[in-house]
């Protein structure tokens, strides 16, 4: 199961604009009859992807303007490999270094930063792909309600590695919450903590998988703890006697969590290769409850094969409103499945194969029935039919390629070549681009909030001005 990978190296791109054009009437009508609860609007974006729902969508733009920058942040202490948040006036950002910075959103410098522990040195992991030191990868989440942001940090503690999970104070930093969330009996050292943070009822809900490698002896884990501190709650992959693996990373998107309060993952593959053995939860959809019992599961009839291949389901399941949900990963295949009936293996809806030319890895944005998916050689525009069930690709892009987000009638993705780029959303011909350097990861994702499009370099967080729309 292949977890993160390295660097890219630097590609020259000069400092074109290419002038913003209208998107299609389809699309605006599209966006505005989609009916997404949870799409976020122009100010703040507290969550991975926007809403708890993952859609990625902002409806609070009406243009973009990427010819110069609004601000760009002061190099950070440590590789960021989480999505910018924004929340009342502030962007928030971690690191590798476990640092917690608070930029103000009006000229990026630092509000206040705050180093939660001791990163564990690359040294200290049986294998892994970050370097040289490993600290804080998944994208924090913020609460509102509560001002306060928590983030999982990988620490060292007498010399071994640990994970904790902290709540800090958004206005000061402050530390509210600080309490170990290691599976009783894990390897720390086994275990990467890469998807982002997500909130339901009260609980901060994400996952584990292992490091870059699949070294070690790890199995995939859900976690939800009370936002107050509690006795964490696991639900695990590859549970059953010597069974490892079946990450849950989802190329660093959040758990999704449906109107109902059930929280959705894809897994990777398991230790299982063989058809003739038990089911294992690997190669999956699984929708758990709040309390993160299994409901319902899906798995391609090929899941065994797809173990032997290291075909993980790699993108977070893409709800639509329709109750249809759309999954892929590193297979070259795409599925559509009934959310209300997942009916375990081999029972999806419809497939498409050959749709991606490399993984698909990461959070989707979801308008009406089209799913615009996160190929690393450009992201693929999915329209979903229903009568009868159907995937029909509408484009696919030449360009970009990390996880993808809608804004002002656009789709917005970070290239490996360090270019920030606006999608036409009906031919996915790039419409803006602008360089802001080459991120640290191969998911690097956009956010949107207080009137800004934002995106991560390796080091450093770049604004562009946006107008609000009316």
């Amino acid at each position: 199961m292949l977890m993160l990978r390295g660097k890219s190296r630097p590609v020259l791109v000069s400092a074109l604009l290419v002038s913003l054009i209208g998107s299609s009437l389809v699309f605006l009508l599209a966006l505005n009859s989609a009916g997404e609860a949870g799409a976020s609007s122009a100010g703040s974006w507290t969550v991975y992807h926007g809403d708890v729902g993952g859609t990625g969508v902002s409806t609070g733009l009406k243009s973009v303007d990427t010819s110069k920058r609004a601000w760009t942040s002061p190099s950070l202490n440590g590789q960021i490999f989480g999505e910018p948040l924004v929340y009342s006036g502030r962007v928030y950002v971690a690191t590798q270094n476990d640092m917690v910075y608070a930029l103000s959103s009006t000229n990026g410098r630092i509000v206040w930063s705050r180093h939660v522990g001791s990163a564990v040195p690359s040294s200290k992991l049986p294998c892994g792909n970050i370097s040289p030191s490993v600290g804080i990868t998944g994208t924090p989440v913020i609460d509102p309600s509560r001002n306060e942001i928590f983030v999982v940090a990988d620490v060292l503690v007498n010399g071994r590695p640990e994970h904790e999970l902290l709540g800090l104070n958004t206005t000061s930093g402050a530390l509210e919450l600080k309490q170990r969330v290691d599976p009783r009996g894990a390897d720390p050292a086994a275990l990467l903590q890469r998807t982002g943070l997500t909130l339901d009822a009260g609980h901060v809900v994400f996952a584990y998988g292992g490091n870059y490698g699949d070294c070690g002896s790890y199995r995939g884990r859900v976690v939800s703890l009370k936002e107050t501190g509690s006795t964490p709650t696991f639900f695990t992959v590859d549970a059953n006697g010597s069974n490892a693996g079946g990450a849950v990373w989802m190329g660093g998107a959040a758990p999704v969590v449906d109107a109902q309060g059930n929280i959705w993952v894809s897994v990777g593959n398991g230790s299982v290769q063989s058809s003739g053995q038990a089911y294992d939860d690997s190669d999956s959809v699984l929708e758990l409850s709040a309390t993160l019992r299994l409901k319902q599961y899906f798995a391609p009839a090929t899941w065994a094969q797809d173990n032997a291949s290291d075909y993980d389901m790699s993108t977070a399941p893409a709800l639509l409103s329709n109750g249809q949900v759309v999954v892929a990963g590193k297979s070259p295949t795409v599925y559509l499945l009934n959310g209300a009936h997942l009916d375990g293996i081999g029972n999806e809806e419809a497939s498409l194969s050959s749709v991606c030319g490399n993984d698909t890895d990461g959070g989707s944005a979801v308008v009406g029935t089209t799913v615009y998916l996160p190929c690393l050689t450009g992201p693929v525009a999915l329209r979903v039919t229903t009568s009868p069930p159907a995937l029909k690709v509408l484009w696919q892009s030449s360009v970009g390629g990390g996880p993808v987000v809608v804004a002002a009638g656009l789709i917005w993705t970070i290239g490996q070549n360090g270019v920030l780029y606006g999608l036409d959303a009906s031919t996915g011909h790039a419409r803006q681009l602008a360089s802001i350097g080459v991120p640290a990861n191969h998911f690097p994702t956009p956010s949107v909030g207080d009137g800004l499009v934002l995106a991560a370099s390796a080091t450093r967080v770049v604004a562009f001005h946006a107008s609000v729309a009316p």
